[in-house]
């Protein structure tokens, strides 16, 4: 099979509402099962070489049948004909990539006969007697297609009434897609390329919100009536000619459908076929009479013939960011949150906090420093209220840059401390309760890493009805740069609620190395190792196929559509590719893999200097800078060394640490070795070791036969025990170097979720050692950051 090079435009589909005859042509069975059959050839393959075009078949395959609605309706039936061999010879590899790909064009097909989706419904509730992921799966799936079978088009309009953020009444959900990626990795003007590129072609193309409800009416009509019952030219014709009408009818269909949803199976999808089949003969007969004056449109039957229109979903709104302000992620969330468009009733604050709340009450770090200067005013008072002047009130003075030092005296206002209230510590228990928040505790636990959803009972939420799906790209220092922002969010709104009350966070990434040569480590068949940049995209390309197949291989297409882009003399047209396939990702990417968020207490041995707590996810690098040699003057120096005084190289530390094993009983242990380094990975080398926990390894040029080759553990405490400092590295970023350290302490960081009910709990106590009981018992301790892919861990 042939296809265009990722940064060729060319093949980009043409605008929306188009017949049949004006689009791709017609293509046959035997056409799109060689296109299929391709596809999961490249999944199954492992030769290096093939990892520049991975991905790029199912892009093609995808731009082929969503240019011709007909196209669509041949992939699903033979998807699903895949989808019942691949389960009769239990060929699982294909199941979760072909469910992923059968779903997107259900979702994006102009019409689905009953009988097709009763075959999709009944494959995914077989996948329920399957093991994990492909039960989660099935599970998720099978609840869409019950209800896009009796609301034919309810997922469509749901998807781009979402994530165009077009206001209405009825389903008050809106998306949002924020990329942030590396200056580190995308300097200069390759990021400003990318930027245009992706805020460009993913924002839906020049399709304003009027044009968005003309495509919900248009596909929800026809989804609903079919050809035979509905003339989509004509209704697409009509809908142009109403122009900014159109509005009532989108508010309209919007209702019917999702009273259809909340009334299930009933009548099996009649009612709401009867009522807009009454809305398209009303769309139809309110039309300026032009619209039949074109050819082949003289009557007003209301059959088309089998001609439908093409409805391509667009994609959602993209933002690009180039993340080099560590709060940069949680400000352009705030400012969202907080602007016009999601100013609607259901982002209200209640009573109470609408007159202790606006924008001047956010954290410092979430405002923006050009919009709101804060200005600092030297105190000339006690800070005690009596000691004021007599006569003199307190009250607030807004201080200005340009007042006199005598009038620029702080005062204050009544106040009272704000402690959380019920409704806010619920809030931050209900995200450490929810399913897939089962993973290891803060002191241990299990050693399985968790993925998708775990079988422990959860409670109604708070809805929140907003989604931000937050794409990083980047190497693991990234990754490094997001547990660190997530976890200092968590514990900021833990003292006081802004975010988590409105806000569902999602959190994808696509792994990206500075240099992308064909030896990157970003390629397959590479373990996580030290020397692999991106080693949690490795793993996650190694537990889950699918990711590897449309995601890995993007780490070394980015960089050459960036460059080719900004070495452009005109201005070349946005590329469609790179939105298509994180349009795909964010929307079929739903199953979380959870990585464990370590911190790290760093003490100095100048005393004067206060200890740093920090956090790292990945990597943890400790180097003896006087040590840190390469290998040969290494091995040079430990041969002289040993003729003169029979040392080695390296300086003593003491370790003392809790060795994990899968039975769950925690050993305490102890011991002194000479090491030049120490490299602490939380990522496993390979399937046998996939362990929700850290692996260390020393540096030592002579090892002890009673030492362990590789230490297990989730709490360590290394301490230098010689005049000799070493150097932290978290995450391998050089940015987050720590030089002059005496020793460090790490362990799993807790969730400030669980502190919150651990602090309710104290407040009942009467002295003695507080357990785990209650809710508690229940909750996740750790925080885990969860990283989307496409079908979590595949065993």
């Amino acid at each position: 099979m042939t296809n265009k090079a990722a940064w060729d435009s060319s093949s980009s589909p043409p605008s929306s509402m188009e017949p049949i005859g004006s689009c791709a042509p017609l293509a046959s069975e035997s056409d799109i099962y060689r296109s299929v059959q391709a596809v999961l050839r490249e999944l199954e393959s492992q030769h290096p070489s093939s990892v520049l075009n991975k991905g790029m078949l199912r892009w093609t395959l995808h731009k082929k049948v969503r240019n011709n609605p007909a196209n669509s309706l041949i992939l699903v039936r033979v998807i699903v004909k895949e989808l019942e061999r691949a389960e009769r010879v239990d060929c699982r590899t294909h199941i979760i990539p072909l469910l992923h790909t059968l779903i997107y064009a259900v979702i994006q097909s102009a019409y689905v006969p009953d009988d097709l989706y009763k075959r999709v419904y009944n494959f995914c509730k077989r996948l329920l007697t399957l093991p994990q992921p492909y039960c989660t799966v099935g599970l998720s799936y099978t609840r869409r297609m019950k209800t896009e079978r009796y609301t034919p088009g309810v997922l469509y309009q749901r998807m781009v009434v979402a994530e165009q953020s077009l206001k209405n009444d009825y389903h008050p959900f809106q998306e949002r897609v924020f990329v942030f990626a590396d200056p580190a990795v995308f300097s200069g003007r390759h990021g400003e390329a990318l930027r245009g590129d992706i805020e460009a072609s993913g924002s839906g193309g020049y399709l304003n919100p009027l044009d968005h409800m003309r495509t919900v009416v248009q596909h929800s009509i026809q989804a609903a009536l079919g050809g035979e019952q509905c003339h989509s030219p004509k209704l697409a014709q009509a809908l142009k000619e109403i122009g900014q009408d159109v509005e009532p009818y989108f508010q309209e269909v919007v209702a019917s459908l999702e009273q259809s949803v909340e009334e299930g199976s009933k009548g099996e999808g009649v009612v709401l076929r009867g009522r807009l089949g009454q809305l398209y003969r009303e769309i139809l007969t309110h039309t300026d009479t032009s619209v039949w004056a074109l050819p082949g449109l003289d009557t007003l039957s209301s059959g088309g013939g089998g001609c439908l229109c093409d409805m391509p979903l667009p994609n959602p709104e993209m933002s690009f960011h180039l993340w080099r302000e560590d709060e940069e992620i949680w400000r352009e969330l705030a400012k969202c949150v907080r602007s016009s468009s999601m100013s609607s009733e259901h982002f209200c604050l209640s009573q109470d906090q609408e007159t202790d709340f606006d924008l001047a009450d956010l954290p410092a770090d979430l405002t923006s420093s050009s919009a709101m200067p804060r200005h600092s005013v030297m105190s000339n008072d006690s800070g005690i209220e009596r000691d004021l002047p007599t006569g003199v009130e307190p009250s607030v003075v807004e201080p200005s840059g340009g007042s006199e030092e005598g009038e620029a005296r702080l005062t204050r206002r009544g106040g009272i401390k704000m402690r959380p209230s019920v409704t806010d510590n619920m809030a931050l228990m209900q995200d450490a309760l929810e399913e897939s928040g089962s993973v290891a505790g803060g002191g241990g636990g299990t050693l399985h890493r968790k993925a998708g959803c775990s079988g422990t009972p959860s409670f109604s939420k708070q809805q929140r009805h907003f989604t931000a799906r937050i794409v990083v790209m980047g190497d693991d220092r990234v990754l490094g740069k997001l547990a660190k922002a997530f976890y200092f969010l968590r514990k900021r709104e833990a003292r006081r609620l802004f975010l988590t009350m409105k806000v569902n966070f999602q959190f994808y990434y696509i792994p990206v190395c500075e240099d992308p040569s064909p030896t990157c480590p970003v390629r397959e068949n590479l373990s996580p190792t030290r020397e692999n940049p991106c080693a949690l995209g490795s793993y996650l390309g190694m537990v889950d196929p699918w990711y590897d197949c449309n995601i890995n291989s993007l780490g070394s297409m980015i960089p050459k559509l960036a460059k080719m882009q900004s070495n452009s003399s005109k201005q070349a047209e946005p590329n469609p590719f790179l939105s298509d396939v994180i349009s795909y990702y964010v929307r079929t990417g739903l199953q979380p893999v959870y990585f464990t968020i370590y911190s790290v207490k760093i003490c100095f041995p100048n005393l004067t200097k206060d200890p740093v707590e920090d956090v790292f996810l990945s990597h943890l690098e400790l180097d003896f800078p006087e040590f840190k040699q390469s290998p040969t003057t290494l091995k040079a120096t430990t041969i002289k060394q040993k003729k003169n005084t029979g040392d080695v190289c390296g300086a003593i530390v003491s370790v003392n640490y809790k060795k994990v094993s899968l039975s769950g009983r925690d050993v305490d242990k102890g011991m002194s070795v000479r090491t030049s380094g120490v490299q602490i990975s939380a990522i496993p080398s390979n399937e046998t070791e996939d362990l929700n926990c850290l692996t260390v390894a020393f540096n030592e040029t002579k090892p002890k036969n009673t030492m362990e080759a590789k230490i297990r553990t989730c709490n360590i405490k290394i301490r230098t025990l010689e005049m000799k400092t070493f150097t932290v590295t978290l995450d391998k970023d050089s940015r987050r170097t720590f030089r002059d350290v005496q020793s460090i302490e790490i362990a799993p960081c807790l969730d400030p979720g669980y502190c919150v009910q651990k602090t309710m709990r104290s407040k009942f106590s009467l002295g003695e050692e507080e357990r785990d009981a209650g809710l508690s018992k229940y909750m996740n301790k750790g925080l885990p950051l969860p990283i989307n892919t496409f079908a979590g861990i595949i065993n």
